[in-house]
């Protein structure tokens, strides 16, 4: 009989070991009691506990055992170790056959690189992965992630977090829905109601795709990407620039810039321009737009009532101000008349460049087959136009108005009266003529993007100002 009791007694323990996938845990305590709750054996130990199982151990102020189950609650100052990793919480859970820890009191993990606190969170000791949710936070020496969820993986360094995603570092901040990181090579990719703030330069860029490679000091944004710079001028009026495209390149490096390509939109003010590329230096002092070889059209600018355009166009600000346009090959200035449904003064050349004071234009030289049309006006009246060519020409401007036009080199000049010209405007134009269309305004830049000013005015602190609401 007692043979029999023997035998069943090895074959209940060869059992429950064989259900357990995982070592035995190991417990000590300054005081230890056991009970049967519901049929299964548990183990309560108290003051100074310790948990070994491998590689991990468990220190705490309170242990409950569930042999059977190879699993321990653990209460008070409880940390759990293996090799780098440390988890800190006032109280969790550890499945020993699955050699997992959870807890929902609040949790902190280090590895020596990287801190991880959450409300909730377990970590998985044989795929050394954590996966932490509700209010997390992810800290090392550069930056700063937030969000809902976020599991990291400590062979390769990689965190994937997602919902309400926050980076910061010491120059900007990003929001997304999702996020992966890679500490090793500093590479960031996220998705989805990407917003990124850069107050230093005042800089506001969103898109639905961003690629980050940090080392390289380049990222790149996709997806209905858009950028806006808020400004204010010297009467605290808001000025701001907003470009829109299919790509936005960002360079980090010693150039400071940003290369928008294709279908590229970009308002300030009462300037706006379409072109296939721009590039935007972050200092704001320059923007330049080229003609690819490949391009139909060319780079297009407006500027209140005149349209520019040309195989390059270069805007120079200084201290918030317009200086200079700078028009290189092909280039063109029309302007129309306010009185007239076709009635434009034109210019054409190689080379053209209209130089701005505080009052606005003040004076335009063109370079090499100068061509211009002017109209003339007595008072109120038409006048007839000035039809002129040379090889080079300066018009002077005074009150927003023409004052004096200058001619140099084999001038040719030509008066056309009023009586031959009215009706029959379209017969007077340069060479270059063209009108173009689909001129930038913020009410249809802003079209499908309206959430765009909902978010700058909520993040406002992160650029320090407030976004134009005028449509």
């Amino acid at each position: 009989m007692k043979g029999s009791l023997l035998f069943i007694s090895l074959f209940l323990s060869a059992a429950v070991l064989l259900a357990q996938s995982g070592e035995p845990l190991q417990i000590t305590g300054s005081t230890f009691s056991g009970k049967l709750l519901n049929g299964e054996s548990v183990r309560e130990f108290e003051g100074n506990v310790v948990i070994v199982q491998g590689a991990v151990r468990i220190t705490c102020t309170k242990a409950i055992q569930y042999v059977e189950r190879n699993e321990a609650e653990l209460i008070g100052s409880v940390v759990v170790t293996q090799d780098s990793i440390v988890i800190k919480t006032d109280r969790g859970y550890y499945y020993g056959n699955k050699k997992v820890a959870f807890s929902n009191y609040g949790v902190k993990l280090t590895d020596g690189h990287i801190q991880l606190e959450s409300k909730n969170g377990y970590y998985y000791f044989d795929e050394n992965r954590s996966d932490f949710f509700e209010k997390v936070i992810m800290t090392d020496k550069l930056s700063n992630v937030k969000a809902e969820k976020l599991n990291y993986y400590d062979d390769d360094d990689r965190a994937v977090a997602v919902g309400s995603v926050q980076v910061s570092d010491t120059t900007s901040t990003i929001f997304a829905d999702s996020l992966i990181h890679l500490r090793n090579t500093d590479e960031t990719f996220a998705f989805n109601n990407i917003r990124i703030y850069n107050p230093s330069n005042r800089l506001a860029i969103f898109g639905n795709k961003l690629e980050d490679y940090g080392k390289r000091n380049y990222s790149k944004i996709t997806l209905q990407p858009f950028l806006v710079r808020i400004d204010t001028t010297d009467s605290g009026d808001l000025d701001t620039l907003m470009i829109s495209a299919k790509t936005l390149e960002s360079f980090d490096d010693s150039t400071k810039k940003l290369i928008a390509t294709d279908s590229v939109n970009i308002l300030r003010k009462n300037f706006a321009s379409v072109n296939e590329q721009t590039f935007y230096f972050k200092n704001g002092d320059l923007i330049e737009t080229f003609r690819r070889e490949a391009d139909a059209v060319p780079p297009v600018m407006w500027n209140e009532s005149t349209q520019i355009a040309g195989d390059s166009i270069t805007m120079i600000m200084k201290d918030n101000r317009l200086k200079l346009i700078d028009v290189n090959s092909n280039a063109s200035i029309i302007t129309a008349d306010k009185d007239s449904l076709f009635r434009y003064d034109q210019i054409s050349g190689k080379k053209i460049k209209m130089y701005f004071n505080q009052e606005g234009l003040e004076r335009t030289e063109v370079e090499g087959n100068a061509l211009s049309i002017y109209y003339q006006y007595e008072g109120e009246e038409p006048n007839g136009l000035i039809k002129s060519s040379a090889e080079r020409a300066k018009i002077i401007l005074k009150n927003k108005s023409v004052s004096d036009v200058r001619f140099y080199g084999k001038p040719v000049t030509e008066f056309h009266p009023e009586n031959l010209i009215k009706g029959k405007e379209k017969d007077f134009t340069i060479p270059t003529f063209r009108l173009f269309g689909n001129r930038p305004t913020q009410k249809n830049l802003l079209s499908g993007r309206e959430d765009i000013l909902s978010y700058l005015m909520k993040d406002a602190k992160y650029y320090g100002g407030k976004p134009d609401s005028k449509k």
